[in-house]
């Protein structure tokens, strides 16, 4: 009785604690779901938010693209009228003079006058269309808003998993590096709370270049801040100190003088030398000692056609490698060299690595050593982003750069 007396005391207790338990886990339950419907709740309204976001940012891109085609057409109609006008006024004036009799001098002085006041009327400016074709540069400016969603969704996702993340993005995030397009400060560095002016030293490698109107060169067509292409017709540009005038060259405004730089070049046509230039270049210099390379104070990767040439100095490096449509620039301020590398595929190929390097025994090289006894005197300036168009159809685009090429690099 006893036995069984103590059996049943300890039967009645787990029953008591699994009621316990039981209602212990039921208000868990409750506080799961309820926790759950409440986050739920908040993701929906966040993802509304979101997509309104999205919905205002294509309403805006698309109007900007509008905007910029009526105000681009605007002036092109005009003037296509005017040169109508004019062509139809010349013809009708050279028709007359032609039909005066040979005889009637009088009469052929009147239509001779005639035709040689229509041909002295000023026309307006050809139109400029640097400022209104800014909106080519919008699907490229989306496309950085689609790669930054991608790649910030994926790594969410990944850290909601519990996984060990990778991503670029994400990575200056959780640094407190990443800033959107337009919030970049001088030289690329991006602006923190603690640091608004961006003046602390950047251990990033991903660049930003911007290309400078002031220094391009009145042959060059700027397409917003990223695009360059070559053309015969001079373009208006206003007078500057900093404008290239002899040399069909263009620098970016963004300042390199330490840590590590990045960036990518598409190479869309023509012959194209990309590279970097001190600050304190002239240039009104000659073409001879003007062009990127042929001086002491630049060097550059050229394209001409049929080879990659490097060029620093005057000296020319010939480079036998098959034509790559993306370039990658890899400036190391602190280890004083310049890398170029044929990007295809988020694959790296290097090209040229111009740095101080010893000759083996019984080996010289012009071009080397030229770059030993000089090239390190560039880092003693301030560097810029430099690029060359030397034929007439050249044309390049500074591309998105590839997440793959910049976080291999942001390991080194």
């Amino acid at each position: 009785k006893a036995q069984r007396a103590k059996f049943l005391s300890n039967v009645e207790n787990e029953l008591e604690e699994l009621a316990v338990t039981i209602t212990q886990t039921r208000k868990m339950v409750e506080l799961i779901k309820g926790a759950a419907s409440k986050e739920r709740e908040r993701v929906e309204k966040l993802f509304a938010e979101a997509s309104k976001v999205l919905a205002t940012f294509q309403k805006e891109v698309v109007g900007f693209i509008e905007d910029g085609e009526r105000s681009m057409l605007a002036e092109a109609e005009a003037s296509l009228q005017q040169k109508e006008e004019r062509r139809a006024k010349l013809a009708q004036c050279k028709q007359n003079l032609e039909n005066v009799p040979s005889t009637d001098t009088i009469y052929f002085l009147q239509e001779f006058q005639a035709l040689k006041i229509a041909m002295e009327e000023n026309l307006s400016p050809a139109p400029s269309f640097q400022n209104e074709l800014s909106f080519t540069k919008s699907a490229q400016a989306v496309c950085a808003v689609k790669d930054v969603l991608s790649d910030a969704c994926k790594n969410q996702w990944d850290h909601l998993l519990g996984k060990e993340v990778d991503g670029l993005i994400f990575q200056e995030m959780e640094e407190g590096l990443y800033s959107p397009p337009g919030r970049r400060c001088r030289a690329g560095r991006p602006a923190t709370a603690s640091s608004p002016q961006g003046v602390h030293e950047w251990p990033g490698v991903a660049f930003v270049i911007d290309l400078d109107s002031d220094t391009a060169d009145k042959f060059i067509q700027l397409f917003g801040t990223k695009g360059a292409k070559r053309v015969l017709c001079p373009i208006p540009y206003p007078e500057r100190v900093t404008r290239f005038i002899n040399c069909e060259q263009v620098l970016g405004e963004n300042l390199m003088n330490r840590g590590n730089y990045y960036w990518e070049v598409e190479l869309i046509d023509g012959w194209v030398s990309i590279g970097i230039i001190t600050d304190d270049f002239n240039p009104r210099e000659s073409y001879d000692r003007g062009r990127l390379g042929r001086n002491e104070k630049s060097c550059c990767l050229q394209w001409n056609g049929q080879n990659y040439v490097a060029w620093f100095g005057g000296f020319e490096s010939v480079i036998q490698q098959p034509f790559f449509h993306t370039i990658g620039v890899f400036l190391e301020y602190s280890e004083k060299a310049l890398t170029f590398y044929g990007v295809k595929d988020s694959k790296m190929t290097c090209l040229q690595q111009l740095k101080v390097s010893r000759f083996k025994k019984g080996q010289f090289d012009a071009f080397q050593n030229k770059i030993n006894c000089r090239f390190p005197s560039l880092f003693s300036y301030n560097l810029k982003a430099a690029f060359f168009l030397e034929s007439v159809d050249a044309h390049l685009q500074i591309g998105p750069l590839k997440k793959d090429c910049v976080s291999v690099l942001k390991r080194r």
